[in-house]
């Protein structure tokens, strides 16, 4: 009997992820304020309500990145290297002294 494919699938997130916190909160707020308000017979309707919520003037334009393969490879070298020279317990909080 064949498995079931997984229900929940794993996604790598960068650790400087801000960007995608203001993402998922955008597509709340035009969940919440225009999509269950409306009323759409078709998917260009959606389209155009989507598209009517931006802010005036915003400017839209393709996310490009601009990092190589090689220079994210090398970023992770470093940080292996970085992570390698850190000592066990040398990240606890360190006690103050007695005040005499």
């Amino acid at each position: 009997m064949d498995e079931a494919p997984p229900r929940f699938i794993s996604h790598f997130v960068p650790t400087s992820s801000s960007w995608l916190n203001l993402v998922e909160r955008w597509f709340g707020e035009l969940t919440s304020k225009r999509i269950r308000r409306g009323s759409f017979g078709s998917v260009e309707d959606l389209e155009k309500a989507i598209t009517d919520s931006w802010p005036p003037g915003t400017r839209t334009q393709a996310l490009c990145l601009t990092a190589t393969v090689e220079s994210i490879v090398a970023k992770l070298s470093r940080c292996r290297q970085t992570l390698e020279t850190i000592q066990p317990g040398c990240t606890l909080p360190r006690l103050r002294k007695a005040k005499r």
